[in-house]
């Protein structure tokens, strides 16, 4: 997980710092490891070898199925009728629905209803992966997004070593802990900041200039160690506020 600070000066301890770089700028962490820009969702979300997103709280699932005529092929625009969308809180221990919104006038028989792409034994694991793209090759190289919950983090570790080379058996038939999405459907990682007071949702890769346009003071505090902690940045250098958000973060601007 991606952290921030500094503890080069007794001014600066327990506090992040943006520094310039090149050609990324850095985020100087307490331990005064410095993280390239380029390199802080990745850092935070804990990806290694298997590729998968470590969802953490604060972070949303918004996912939109698209619906076909019944019996009709699953793409392409001739038989579409419409999209129904779910969106799902990460919590600590579970995963919760928000909210769920159908454009459709009848769902056809064949296909399930967006919220039921998870499914209830699927919502109540500790530690969630998700992949943006796998291809399974038993089913004539259908790609798909997935999944993974697990109770524990190795668990959920060796379920994704071995989603990445041996995907049916992980996620074939209905797999406790393997969800895998239509190819129609698309899914979004967004995440809960707040700002000047109010929580908003932004995707996944939102950088600080895109909540504060050209601000003239800025404070951003983001969490580290369940502690929010000052991040020292500054508000005139553009090149800062390429600063990817994290989930939790508090940003006042004017």
């Amino acid at each position: 997980m991606l952290i921030l600070c500094s503890c080069v000066a007794s001014r600066a301890h327990g506090t992040f710092r943006v520094l310039p770089g090149e050609p990324n700028y850095v985020l100087r962490s307490p331990d005064a490891t410095d993280t390239p820009f380029s390199e802080v969702l990745s850092r935070y979300s804990n990806v290694g070898e298997s590729q998968g997103w470590l969802l953490h709280p604060n972070t949303e699932l918004h996912i939109e199925n698209a619906y076909y005529r019944q019996g009709a092929p699953k793409h392409g625009v001739a038989n579409f009728i419409g999209t129904e969308k779910a969106v799902y809180q990460v919590r600590p221990k579970s995963l919760h629905l928000l909210s769920v919104q159908s454009g459709l006038e009848q769902r056809p028989a064949d296909q399930p209803p967006v919220q039921e792409l998870i499914g209830a034994s699927r919502l109540h694991y500790r530690y969630y992966r998700y992949f943006f793209q796998i291809v399974f090759r038993q089913s004539a190289g259908v790609r798909g997004a997935v999944l993974l919950g697990a109770s524990s983090v190795n668990e959920l570790d060796q379920l994704a070593s071995r989603l990445m080379t041996d995907p049916e058996a992980v996620c074939a038939g209905p797999s406790p802990h393997c969800a895998v999405f239509p190819e129609a459907c698309t899914v979004a990682l967004e995440i809960e900041i707040t700002v000047n007071g109010a929580v908003r949702s932004v995707a996944w890769g939102s950088v600080l200039e895109n909540v504060a346009m050209h601000p003239r003071k800025l404070q951003l505090l983001r969490l580290h160690d369940g502690r929010l902690m000052p991040v020292e940045v500054q508000a005139d250098d553009p090149k800062a506020l390429r600063l990817p958000l994290l989930p939790g973060d508090r940003i006042d601007w004017s």
